[in-house]
């Protein structure tokens, strides 16, 4: 299968806003640490991808900015709705998987 670049671009833009919608709107129950713990990223990440893209292509973002977009809500909001507390185990095993996938310079 021959697929052109605009369509591939498309194709993969609807992806990822399949991605977004299924985290943010179907699975908020699914928490960021067990996501990081289990697939190496989380919303986060992802958003911290959209961030990264922009400034690729010349256009000021920050984490704060990026995060809103991605998560339709600020942080504060999204804890407040949807974090629930995380056990001490758990705890451990995201700085490992954080480390090991992310980086210590992009929290």
């Amino acid at each position: 299968m021959d697929i052109d670049p605009q369509t591939q671009i498309e194709l993969e833009a609807a992806a990822f806003r399949t991605l977004r919608e299924h985290l943010m709107e179907k699975r908020t129950d699914v928490q960021n640490i067990d996501m990081m713990n289990l697939t190496g990223f989380c919303r986060n990440c992802l958003s911290r991808w959209y961030q990264e893209a922009a400034n690729e292509r010349g256009i000021e973002m920050d984490k704060n900015t990026a995060r809103e977009i991605y998560y339709g809500m600020t942080m504060d909001e999204w804890k407040a709705n949807y974090q629930t507390d995380a056990s001490a185990e758990k705890q451990a095993a995201f700085k490992v998987a954080f480390a090991e996938n992310v980086g210590e310079n992009k929290a």
